[in-house]
This record gives structure tokens, C-alpha cells and sequence, in this order.
């Protein structure tokens, strides 16, 4: 039985990202996404050793129009073709974790940026809402 492309069952973090949609301030949704993991596209750039060390995750990072970086990151592998069709590797990383040792600095952060649930923090809107105990 064939199934279409885009008919898939939202994950918890894709749920969570459409209640945040709704409102901001659901710390149900917070929690959800904190706790979920996501897909970090390695960069291409990255060394072996650097992409499979599994203390260190080697951030892809987007330059926007105006100059603003983002790393951007994903809920599922649809997610991430959408946007990012040529990726070849990718890390599975709680988010909570990457958000707790997240840089300082005008970094962003840019969950399932192709969909109209996507959610962008400012680096201390990563700090602050996603690293959770």
C-alpha cells in the first residue's frame, strides 16, 4: 500500500511546535520540545571525527538576508528535506541538551524552518525556554 510523501503523523515536537504556534507561552509544548530529539544536519565541512564524537555536535549554521545566523534544526527527516534536500548526514540530539550548552552571541535557532510551524529563538530565547532540567 502506497502512502503520499506528506501524509505522515505529527511527532510529539511537531505537536508541540503547533501548540506554540497557538500560544507561546504553553509550557506543556516547552516541555515537549525541550525533552524531544531533533535531526542537527552535520556540515559538509565537518571532520569525521568531529561529526561522530558524541561530545560535540558540530552546528550548521545558515547566514539569512540581512546578515542574522541560524542553526536550523529538524523534528523528522520530511522536515529537513523540505528545506535542506542534499543533507547526507545528520546527528539525533535531545534538544534540551544542545539548548543547555548553546553559544552566546546573535545565534539563532530555527526548528522545521520550511513548515508554517516553524519556530526561531534568539540565543537567549534557547538558553532560557529550552534548557530544561
Amino acid at each position: 500500500m502506497e502512502t503520499p510523501a506528506n501524509d505522515h503523523t505529527a511527532t510529539p515536537a511537531q505537536q508541540a511546535l503547533d501548540a506554540l504556534a497557538r500560544n507561546t507561552e504553553d509550557t506543556l509544548a516547552l516541555d515537549t520540545l525541550a525533552h524531544s530529539e531533533v535531526l542537527v544536519p552535520v556540515p559538509d565541512d565537518a571532520r569525521e571525527e568531529d561529526a561522530t564524537d558524541p561530545g560535540a555536535v558540530a552546528l550548521p549554521v545558515l547566514e539569512q538576508p540581512g546578515g542574522e545566523v541560524m542553526v536550523p534544526v529538524f523534528t523528522s527527516e520530511v522536515e529537513m528535506a523540505e528545506l535542506l534536500p542534499f543533507v547526507s548526514r545528520y546527528r539525533l540530539v535531545p534538544l534540551g541538551a544542545l539548548a543547555s550548552q548553546w553559544p552566546s552571541g546573535d545565534l539563532s535557532l530555527t526548528i522545521d524552518a520550511a513548515n508554517n510551524h516553524s519556530l526561531t529563538l534568539t540565543s537567549e530565547g534557547v538558553r532560557t525556554l529550552l534548557a530544561r532540567p
